[in-house]
């Protein structure tokens, strides 16, 4: 049965999907430590660059590897839609790492490194659902 499900359309979408996520995921891991400990910027603000960041590298390759797209649609709408979701999935990743941060802190200074993968996790899963709801092609009836 989990054999069948992997070779189905949506089971290679979910592994293609999960290798773009891993990749983009080290981009915006590493970015953010980047900007924070070498430039020394807030985390939000660090944060919230590498997300960018990593959400462009994310959106080619979703276009070009993971969903397939209307070839017809218009490109321009297909990215400000892609977008749109974007700025929800970051505004969900900094409420997780404030929140989680605002905990861990006083623990250990740098307890954003340990709560970016949970808030990144918690980002997947919503841009998963979001992108095959609004930027994959819609069956013909």
């Amino acid at each position: 049965m989990i054999e069948k499900f992997m070779k189905s359309k949506l089971g290679q979408q979910i592994i293609k999907f999960g290798l773009v996520g891993f990749l983009c995921f080290f981009i915006e891991y590493f970015a953010l430590i980047l900007f924070k400990e070498l430039l020394n910027w807030n985390v939000i603000a660090a944060n919230t660059t590498a997300f960018t960041i990593s959400a462009i590298v994310n959106y080619l390759f979703s276009i070009f590897f993971v969903f397939e797209t209307d070839k017809n649609v218009n490109k321009g709408k297909q990215f400000l839609v892609f977008f749109l979701l974007a700025i929800g999935g970051c505004i969900i990743n900094n409420i997780v790492l404030k929140l989680g941060t605002m905990v861990l802190d006083p623990f250990w200074s740098r307890s954003y490194m340990i709560v970016k993968p949970f808030a990144t996790g918690v980002v997947m899963v919503y841009n998963f659902i979001t992108r095959k709801m609004f930027i994959e092609k819609k069956e013909e009836k």
